[in-house]
């Protein structure tokens, strides 16, 4: 076997899809018995990839028994038992994929289960059980005792001033910015995003073809210089925690931001998504604090407490809550009616304050450790980024390695981390950055998997 070429699909790390298509070749007999496969080098270069792409896969092979390398000679392939290639080939069309044992998943977007407040939460659940409400459809822009609690939890503690009818409920974030956009895209063609930001949010803008022009967003903060001289009236951004550099906007840039928007009849889209995490100070009051004439807030339940939950809100200015409502008065709500009084009794039986309280300090002792355990065992061969607040922190690698062989490698040792360049447009890193989210870990397990990161990197 000389040389070999195949098309790569996107949902799946390069060395997994080598492995898998020679694996089959072997099985199904397309490369016999003791045939000599081609070089790290060779292979490398006809499937243009990375030599530690072809070598892990080959090191997967030679670990499975199906080939076998000798010495400066190359790798050969082993005989399988003929029983064998159907059994194999039975399990491959079931399901082709490698099945690689992740011992640590440092996912973020997950929150703490073991502080869950499960025993008061199904208590609760079971007192709306009994509700007549819980029984109907509800209201298309969510329950009114929700939006009660949320207007007085939102003056406590993001100092946002609103009424209960500016309020809307939804789903998730990304639901309420696609019907947002179809109410905007009447009067704004473009839209500018943060770069790097949440790419969830540009392909919301993306859905109704707004054009995007970019902020960019470094570990200093966001870069307004250029702010003046783009078209666009509309800009959405992070500006409490960035996603996902973690950086906040001073006080100077959200007045700014605000002149802006004033003086272009424009709005500011202010994504709150996990603001009641900050472990240095007290959380930054919100841009809607400011001014909510030309603040769009938007904030969620799903960071702080349960993603499953998918329970988002949304505070529209007086210009467009009319037309807002017009709009959809007539379309069911996106989100569970009884979620919605569950979570309207939570928050008014004080439950609510008391998870966040508890959780911060949960949350703030695990970051403390990861970051010290990083620190420990890289050094200077890595900067952390954004350990003042949220549920994850970046991590830039110094090693001259590709993000690509970060998490190929990481998951090799059990490891499973997760990119960033999905979050960037063109103000791309010199150097790979690799998130690490540790809200569903405990300390124990955050060690072990930051010491296996090591024997994975280094």
């Amino acid at each position: 076997m000389k040389e070999t070429i195949f098309a790569f699909k996107e949902d799946s790390p390069k060395y997994k899809q080598i492995y898998e298509q020679l694996k089959l070749f072997i099985e199904r007999g397309d490369i016999p018995n003791d045939e000599q496969l081609p070089s790290i080098r060779r292979l490398a270069d006809s499937l243009q990839v990375s030599r530690n792409t072809t070598l892990m896969a080959y090191d997967q092979l030679v670990a499975e028994g199906y080939i076998r390398g000798e010495g400066r000679k190359g790798y050969f392939v082993n005989e399988l038992e003929p029983l064998l290639f159907q059994e194999v080939l039975t399990s491959y069309n079931k399901k082709n994929t490698v099945s690689i044992h992740i011992l640590i998943d440092f996912r973020a977007g997950a929150v703490d289960q073991t502080h869950f407040p499960l025993k008061i939460w199904r208590r609760i659940s079971n007192q709306v059980l009994t509700l007549k409400e819980s029984f109907l459809y509800g209201e298309p822009f969510g329950e009114v005792c929700l939006r009660e609690q949320i207007a007085t939890y939102l003056l406590q503690s993001r100092g946002v001033k609103t009424n209960v009818d500016s309020i809307i409920i939804g789903s998730s974030t990304q639901q309420m910015l696609i019907q947002l956009g179809h109410i905007l895209k009447d009067d704004f063609q473009s839209v500018i995003v943060e770069d790097p930001g949440y790419d969830g949010a540009r392909e919301a803008f993306q859905f109704h073809r707004f054009a995007l022009e970019t902020l960019p967003v470094y570990e200093t903060g966001a870069d307004f210089s250029q702010l003046e001289q783009m078209k666009s009236q509309v800009i959405y951004v992070t500006p409490s925690h960035h996603s996902p550099i973690g950086v906040s906007m001073s006080i100077q840039q959200r007045q700014a931001l605000i002149h802006w928007a004033n003086k272009r009849n424009g709005y500011i889209i202010e994504d709150d998504y996990d603001s009641e995490f900050r472990y240095t100070q007290q959380p930054f009051p919100a841009l809607a604090s400011i001014d909510s004439t030309r603040v769009i807030y938007i904030g969620n339940f799903s960071k702080s407490f349960l993603p499953g939950i998918r329970l988002s809100y949304m505070v529209l200015p007086q210009s467009l809550l009319n037309r807002y409502k017009n709009q959809f008065l007539h379309f069911e709500s996106t989100t569970s009616l009884f979620g919605q009084l569950t979570m309207a009794k939570f928050m008014e039986d004080g439950e609510w304050n008391r998870h966040i309280k508890r959780m911060r300090l949960v949350y703030k002792r695990k970051m403390q450790h990861l970051v010290s355990a990083l620190k420990e065992q890289f050094g200077q061969r890595i900067s952390i980024i954004g350990e003042q607040s949220g549920l994850y922190v970046l991590v830039k690698v110094h090693m001259k390695h590709s993000e690509e062989w970060l998490i190929e490698r990481a998951s090799l040792y059990g490891v499973k981390v997760y990119p960033t360049s999905l979050y960037f447009i063109e103000n791309n890193t010199d150097e790979p950055i690799i998130k690490l989210g540790f809200s569903n870990l405990s300390c124990d397990e955050i060690q072990q998997g930051v010491e296996l990161l090591k024997k994975a990197w280094l």
